[in-house]
């Protein structure tokens, strides 16, 4: 009987255990998991319609009359569609309408986000001193990314990453017993 119960248990509590996507189910059952930025890029006018997930960061908003637009350094983004903390990774540049009010102070430069957005097309605009081809996307889901996760990781002493400051620290020595040196404590 014991084992029955933690059975049922079991059952219970696993589906908790599951990852949660970011995305509305509805809206995720319209992206095209095949489709990559790269294939975009190359021909936007042949994926027009096609809905997908594209993560990135913020490099301008602007409020237009009617909606407000998003220059994006596109990012990768991982399982959880978290955009990449590493610029170099990006394989360019996109931009995303949003139809609804969006204030640009919401979103200021160097904010992660992902959306999920309906391909429209491409727009041509300079770049520097070249034309550059940015593929549009119409906003149909946008996830903002705390704080957090806007700063690089910083590795500590056995190498595993932490966001924000240490609430104290260790002398540079290590020995068989411990730290040799000072602790320091520092407060914030």
């Amino acid at each position: 009987m014991a084992r029955f119960g933690m059975l049922a248990v079991a059952v219970f509590l696993l589906p908790g255990c599951a990852g949660q996507s970011i995305i509305p189910l509805d809206i995720e059952k319209q992206v095209d998991a095949t489709l990559s930025f790269p294939q975009v890029k190359e021909e936007p006018a042949s994926h027009q319609g096609k809905v997908i997930v594209l993560g990135g960061e913020i490099l301008d908003a602007t409020r237009l009359k009617k909606r407000t637009r998003l220059t994006v350094l596109q990012l990768p983004t991982g399982r959880d569609y978290t955009p990449a903390m590493d610029r170099t990774k990006s394989q360019g540049r996109f931009l995303a309408f949003q139809t609804e009010f969006l204030d640009p102070a919401t979103v200021p430069n160097g904010t992660r986000i992902t959306i999920v957005g309906k391909i429209t097309g491409a727009t041509t605009e300079l770049l520097d001193e070249m034309d550059y081809t940015y593929p549009t996307v119409a906003i149909e889901f946008l996830k903002v990314w705390p704080e957090t996760m806007q700063l690089p990781p910083r590795y500590g002493r056995y190498g595993f990453p932490y966001y924000g400051n240490p609430s104290w620290y260790a002398g540079p020595y290590w020995g068989p017993y411990g730290f040799y040196g000072p602790y320091r404590f520092i407060y914030w």
